[in-house]
């Protein structure tokens, strides 16, 4: 066997559509493209989104107005009782935080709240920290340090 043998099989091969060959045919007359209106006439194409001269949907929509700012700090929030999973004695940054699954977003600050209680001492670092949150943080005997 060889390449200029193979052929393909009569099922793959599909004769194309031959318009206009009379009524007879079942494709005479209009061809295949109905009756009337601007889509049966040869060139009768409109362009995307055109909507027959109604005010198209595009140009009805009020336009977006603003701006995003790309240079906003996102955080990642923590409460103090969120520490309490840490062992006495520990210094906590990002990467502690990270391992123990307390980041939710993909955001690089994190700030630290006052919410519940905290019972261990730890040197906590992140971004920033309520008053509150300093204030739970050293009363159990900590530190809470800004990056």
């Amino acid at each position: 066997m060889k390449l200029n043998d193979i052929k393909a099989p009569k099922s793959a091969l599909k004769s194309r559509k031959r318009v206009g060959r009379g009524d007879g045919s079942g494709r005479g007359t209009t061809c295949g493209r109905g009756t009337k209106g601007q889509l049966s006439r040869s060139g009768g194409k409109t362009r995307v989104g055109f909507e027959g001269g109604q005010m198209p949907l595009q140009r009805r929509l009020p336009q977006l107005k603003g701006f995003k700012n790309t240079r906003k700090k996102i955080y990642n929030i923590l409460n103090v009782d969120d520490l309490e999973i840490f062992e006495q004695g520990a210094t906590v940054d990002y990467k502690k935080f990270e391992d123990a699954g307390l980041l939710i977003k993909k955001a690089r600050f994190i700030k630290v709240l006052g919410e519940g209680k905290l019972t261990k001492k730890l040197t906590v670092k992140a971004d920033s920290f309520s008053k509150q949150a300093v204030e739970k943080i050293e009363k159990a005997g900590g530190k809470a340090e800004v990056i």
